[in-house]
């Protein structure tokens, strides 16, 4: 028997797996039972939703109860995305955090100075993205719950010390650990990304840090002919500025994010403080996010933006790009 799911189950559907946090999930999974057709053909999928909403509600209540163990594989996410920083011992991940960041993360030249992750927020035009420094990955020593940690990211920076003759040792042995605990940091986008998969294809970028030092130019042309192919490499030192700046840009734009503000009619937008959502979105994800009852009472929407008239009326389904600005009108 034909389902006959409406557009507003679809797009709570998308909502769902764009979720990152289990209030989104389980807003999303009422959404999906509240919009669903109620006949003999969905009785499957409504006792299936169903399921699923008790079982997270249970999980979202035991969150909000009793304080639990510390699990250092979970960092709540914030800002635009998440992005761990991973790499073998002294490749430089603290230092760069601490660059690009205003947190202060221990910097030292002995190896394993980071034991836990420190999540730190960098600064990118009127956004920020969220970086995660992690321990060091060795066949030596690595955290059992590390793997996890990279698996749940929305990216992956791998640290790469050209400034070390071990360069190409240290990064084929960071890889080949991760790859051993089912993670395999890959170039991105990963369409269709399933984080509890057997095994977790993690987008990836590659930061060559301390390209200011002796002999570092050499070192990194023999390790884009070595990877070059499998990521994009960014080379980048913490006491030349322009390349943080230019790591910033690629982390952001990577993310696959996009920033969409708002404004009252009559009324300037709020530039400062967009809203975050995947790229392709459309009006009416913006107005979900905003709060659900705004979605379900969209019209339309006035749009300023790059490709149109300023204040052109466009439909629920429009699809937005960065820095667009909206009046939604019910």
């Amino acid at each position: 028997m034909p389902t006959n799911l409406s557009p507003e189950y679809y797009e709570a559907d998308k909502r769902y797996r764009a979720a990152q946090s289990d209030d989104e999930r389980l807003s999303a999974l009422r959404e999906m039972l509240s919009s669903i057709p109620k006949h003999k053909g969905t009785e499957k999928m409504q006792a299936d939703l169903k399921s699923r909403i008790a079982k997270l509600r249970q999980q979202v209540s035991k969150g909000g109860g009793r304080k639990k163990g510390y699990d250092p594989s979970h960092v709540r996410r914030d800002g635009a995305g998440q992005v761990v920083l991973v790499g073998a011992p002294n490749a430089g991940k603290s230092a760069l955090v601490d660059a690009l960041t205003n947190a202060t993360p221990e910097v030292a030249a002995y190896p394993y100075t980071t034991q836990k992750p420190q999540p730190a927020m960098m600064p990118f035009e009127n956004t920020q993205v969220q970086l995660v420094d992690a321990p060091p990955v060795s066949r030596e020593y690595m955290p059992g719950w590390l793997a996890n940690l990279v698996r749940l990211a929305d990216q992956a920076a791998l640290v790469a010390d050209v400034g070390s003759d071990a360069v190409l040792d240290d990064v084929a042995e960071v890889l080949e650990v991760l790859s051993e605990r089912r993670v395999q940091l890959v170039r991105g986008p990963v369409p269709d990304r399933d984080v509890v998969a057997r095994v977790v294809e993690v987008p990836t970028v590659m930061l060559a840090t301390k390209v200011d030092r002796p002999d570092a130019e050499e070192r990194l042309e023999i390790l884009g002919e070595f990877f070059g192919d499998q990521f994009e490499i960014l080379p980048c030192s913490v006491e030349q500025p322009d390349t943080l700046e230019s790591v910033r840009q690629r982390l952001f734009r990577l993310l696959d994010v996009i920033r969409v503000c708002t404004k009252q009619p009559g009324k300037p937008p709020d530039l400062d403080q967009p809203y975050v959502l995947p790229a392709g979105s459309t009006v009416l994800d913006l107005a979900f996010k905003i709060h659900k009852d705004l979605a379900r009472n969209l019209k339309y929407a006035r749009i300023w933006g790059d490709g149109m008239y300023d204040g052109q009326r466009v439909q629920r389904d429009h699809v937005l790009r960065d820095m667009d600005i909206l009046e939604l009108r019910d």
